[in-house]
Parts: C-alpha cells; sequence; structure tokens
C-alpha cells in the first residue's frame, strides 16, 4: 500500500511563499505520474502541478505558472512544490497524489491559507 504524508502548509499572507513537501513509501522512481492537487472551499479538487517521471516534463495548471515550481528527488522518496508569489485564491487543501501511470494514491493534505 502507497502512503504519502504532506507536509509544509500554513498561514501565509498574500505575496508570500512556501515549500509543500511529501513523503511516498516508495522511491519516486516507482511512480510514472507524481503531482500536487488542491481543493479550496466549496470546490472540486484540481490538479496543480504534475511531473511524468519517464520524460521528465511538467505541467501547471495556467493559474500557478511562474509561480510554482514541481520538483522530485530523482533516487529519494520526496516530491516538492515552491509556491512563491501566493494569492488569496490559491487557499485550500493540498494533496500529494502519485501512480504508475495516472494518479491513484493520495495523501490526507497539508492545508495553506493566504491571508490579505
Amino acid at each position: 500500500q502507497v502512503q504519502l504524508v504532506e507536509s509544509g502548509g500554513g498561514l501565509v499572507q498574500s505575496g508570500g511563499s512556501l515549500r509543500l513537501s511529501c513523503v511516498a513509501s516508495g522511491p519516486t522512481s516507482d511512480y510514472g505520474a507524481i503531482g500536487w492537487f488542491r481543493q479550496a472551499p466549496g470546490q472540486e479538487r484540481e490538479e496543480v502541478s504534475c511531473i511524468n517521471s519517464s520524460d521528465g516534463s511538467t505541467f501547471y495548471a495556467d493559474s500557478v505558472k511562474g509561480r510554482f515550481t514541481i520538483s522530485r528527488e530523482n533516487t529519494g522518496n520526496r516530491v516538492y512544490m515552491e509556491m512563491n508569489n501566493l494569492k488569496l485564491e490559491d487557499t485550500g487543501v493540498y494533496y500529494c497524489g502519485v501512480g504508475p501511470s495516472g494518479i491513484e494514491y493520495w495523501g490526507k493534505g497539508s492545508p495553506v491559507t493566504v491571508s490579505s
């Protein structure tokens, strides 16, 4: 059973930065798909960013392009997301997800609250 544990969330002022971490129960190289998702209050979960392990290509939602950066340990078991210039609309619970091709396993989430 794959286990994921997120950390690094918290309360930050608008314009501030946070770095989210996700520790997986196995090396990240085991997972073809690795991503970060978020769910704002009253909204559905949305994809924020992902990495394709086979070629290292990345995807970012338009709303976070230029502000967020996803990365992973090539030989380790951690996935990160650096979040800069945070905005009020970035508030939500952030989830790490992994899977062999699509996302099949989820962490329990790390809350992020951006205040004005």
